[in-house]
C-alpha cells in the first residue's frame, strides 16, 4: 500500500483524538489535569490502562520475542497477577486514606523530605528512559515503513509525533487521558485480534490447527525448568510480582489514574478488572508471534524479532488492510504510554520537586484565580519542557539503535525502581525512623550494587548490549556457577534498599516506650 495513505491514516486518527480532548478537556482546571477531579468512571480507567501498560514494545517484541522465548514471557504475566492483588488491596487503600495527588508525598510523610525526592527522582528517571524507549520502537518501525520512502527524516517524525501528544493532553491531562486511552486501547485490540485471524486463515488452516502447529514448533511452552536460565519460572513469577508492584503500584503514572477515581473500592474494582483482561491481552500477543514465526517459517522470511511483526503486515503477502489495521492499532499502543507518562512526570514534577501544592504556595497570591493561573504556567512549562526530553531521548535511541528493547526497559526498571520498592516496603511494614540526611546515599548504593551483582552473573548480555568484553565470563562461573539473574533484579534491589534503610534507622519513640513497658 502506498506509504501516502497509510500515513493518511495516521493523521486521521489523530484528528479523532484532538476532537475527543477539545471535547472532555473544556472548563479544566489543574485538578482536572492531575487528577480528573477524582471523578472518572473505574471502567474506563481499567479499560484504558490496558493500553497505557502495553505500548507499542509489547505489539511488536513480545510477538517478536517468541521465535527464541517460547511463551516464557506468560510466566512474569502470572506473576503480574499476584502483584496487582497487592496494589488492590494494600496500596490503593493507604493512597486513598491518605488522600493523595501525588502517591510519593507518602515517602516524605513516612519517611521525611528526602525520601520523598528520591521517590519522585526515580520515577522521572526511570519513566524518561522506559517511555522514550517505547516511543522509540514505534517511531523507528513507522519510518522505515511509511516516512522514509516519503523522505522524511527520523528526526521531524519524532518532533511531529510529540508535537501531536502535546496538543491534545497539555490543557486536559488525566481529564482528557481517561477517554483517549480507552479509544485507544479498543483501536490496538481490535486490531490485535483481527491480525491473529487474517494470519492464521493465510495459513491455510484455523486457530486449533495454528495452535497444534504452534505446539509442534514448541512456541506454546510456558514453563521454563531450568534454574540456571534467566527466565526460569519462578524467577519469572516473583519477578513480574515485583515488577507489577513497583511499575504500576509505585509508578505515578498508572496510580493517577487509579486515584482519579471516585472510591476506593471502585479503584479496587479497576485494578482486579485490569488484571483479568492484562493477562488474556498478554497470551493473545503471545499467539500472535506464534503464528507470525510459522508463517514467516513457512515463507523462508527472516527478521530482526521487533521487525518480524511490520515486515510481514505490511509486505504484499497479505490484504493492503491489514497493513492499515496494524499501523492503527500501532499507533494506538504509542499514544497512550507516552501521553500518560509526560501527563505523569508533569504532575510529578510539579507536585513532589517544586511543591505546587503545598501550604504556602498559593498565599504568595492574594487572589485565588491569580494562584490558579500561575500554575498552569508552570504546570504548561514543565509539560512542554518534559516533550523536548522525549525528543532528545529518542534521538539518543536513534544512534543506539538497539534491537528487542523489552529486554532494556525490565533490566532497567530493575535498576531504577528498585529503591521505590524498598522504601514503600521499609515505610509500610515497618514502624522505624530514619536519618533522612543518609537516604539518598543508601538509594544510590544500592542500585549500583544491584547492578553489579547482575553485571556478575550475566557478563555476556552486557557485553553484546556494549559490543565489547568486560572479562567476567570466569570469575561469573566460579561464582553462579551458571545462574543468570532474571527479573528478579527489581527484587534483589529493592531488597537491598530495604537492608540500607534499616542500617540507618533506628527505633521510633513509640516502639521504645513499648518495649520499656
Amino acid at each position: 500500500m502506498s506509504p501516502a495513505i497509510l500515513f493518511s491514516f495516521v493523521i486521521g486518527y489523530f484528528l479523532l483524538l484532538l476532537g475527543v480532548a477539545w471535547y472532555t478537556s473544556r472548563n479544566s482546571d489543574n485538578d482536572s489535569f492531575f487528577i480528573g477531579n477524582r471523578n472518572s468512571n473505574w471502567m474506563l480507567v481499567a479499560f484504558g490502562m490496558i493500553g497505557t501498560s502495553l505500548s507499542g514494545v509489547t505489539f511488536v517484541s513480545v510477538p517478536g520475542g517468541v521465535g527464541t522465548g517460547n511463551f516464557y514471557y506468560f510466566q512474569v504475566v502470572l506473576g503480574y497477577l499476584f502483584g496487582y492483588a497487592v496494589i488492590a488491596f494494600i496500596l490503593i487503600p493507604l493512597y486513598y486514606k491518605m488522600n493523595l495527588t501525588s502517591i510519593y508525598t507518602y515517602l516524605e510523610q513516612r519517611l521525611g523530605v528526602n525520601a520523598h525526592k528520591a521517590g519522585a527522582f526515580f520515577f522521572i528517571l526511570s519513566r524518561i528512559v522506559g517511555a522514550t524507549a517505547r516511543l522509540y520502537l514505534v517511531i523507528n518501525v513507522l519510518q522505515i515503513f511509511i516516512l522514509d520512502k516519503m523522505h522524511i527524516p527520523f528526526e521531524v517524525t519524532a518532533l511531529v509525533i510529540l508535537l501531536m501528544i502535546l496538543l491534545y493532553t497539555f490543557e486536559g491531562g488525566v481529564k482528557t487521558i481517561i477517554y483517549t486511552d480507552t479509544l485507544q486501547t479498543t483501536g490496538m485490540l481490535v486490531g490485535l485480534v483481527v491480525c491473529i485471524i487474517v494470519i492464521v486463515k493465510t495459513l491455510g488452516t484455523d486457530f486449533s490447527g495454528a495452535w497444534s502447529m504452534m505446539q509442534a514448533k514448541g512456541y506454546t511452552k510456558v514453563f521454563n525448568t531450568d534454574v540456571n536460565s534467566p527466565s526460569f519460572f519462578m524467577k519469572h513469577l516473583l519477578g513480574g510480582m515485583f515488577i507489577a508492584i513497583a511499575m504500576t503500584g509505585l509508578d505515578q503514572e498508572m496510580m493517577q489514574k487509579n486515584i482519579s477515581v471516585k472510591t476506593p473500592r471502585d479503584s479496587q474494582k479497576n485494578i482486579m478488572t485490569f488484571t483479568i483482561v492484562m493477562m488474556i491481552v498478554n497470551l493473545l500477543f503471545l499467539v500472535l508471534g506464534g503464528v507470525l514465526y510459522l508463517y514467516a517459517g513457512s515463507k523462508g522470511i527472516t527478521a530482526a524479532p521487533d521487525d518480524l511483526f511490520p515486515t510481514l503486515a505490511l509486505s504484499d503477502a497479505f490484504s493492503k488492510s491489514l497493513g492499515v489495521i496494524f499501523i492503527i492499532a500501532l499507533i494506538s499502543a504509542l499514544f497512550p504510554s507516552v501521553d500518560g507518562a509526560i501527563t505523569s512526570l508533569t504532575s510529578c514534577f510539579c507536585i513532589d520537586i517544586l511543591g505546587m501544592n503545598k501550604a504556602g504556595k498559593a498565599e504568595l497570591y492574594a487572589d485565588p484565580a491569580a494562584a490558579e493561573k500561575a500554575k498552569r504556567r508552570t504546570r504548561l512549562k514543565v509539560h512542554f519542557s518534559f516533550a523536548f526530553i522525549f525528543f532528545i531521548m529518542v534521538l539518543i535511541y536513534k544512534a543506539v539503535n538497539d534491537k528487542l528493547i523489552i529486554d532494556f526497559i525490565l533490566k532497567f526498571a530493575g535498576i531504577t525502581y528498585g529503591p521505590l520498592l524498598g522504601m514503600f516496603a521499609f515505610g509500610i511494614l515497618t514502624k522505624r525512623k530514619l536519618n533522612d540526611q543518609l537516604i539518598w546515599a543508601v538509594c544510590i548504593i544500592a542500585p549500583l550494587l544491584a547492578l553489579g551483582i547482575d553485571v556478575l552473573s550475566s557478563p555476556e548480555w552486557y557485553e553484546k548490549k556494549l559490543h565489547m568484553s568486560i572479562g567476567l565470563n570466569a570469575l561469573s562461573e566460579s561464582i553462579f556457577g551458571g545462574y543468570k539473574i532474571g527479573n528478579e533484579l527489581i527484587l534483589i534491589n529493592g531488597i537491598l534498599t530495604f537492608a540500607g534503610l534499616w542500617f540507618i534507622s533506628r527505633k521510633s519513640a513509640g516502639t521504645l516506650r513499648a518495649v520499656r513497658a
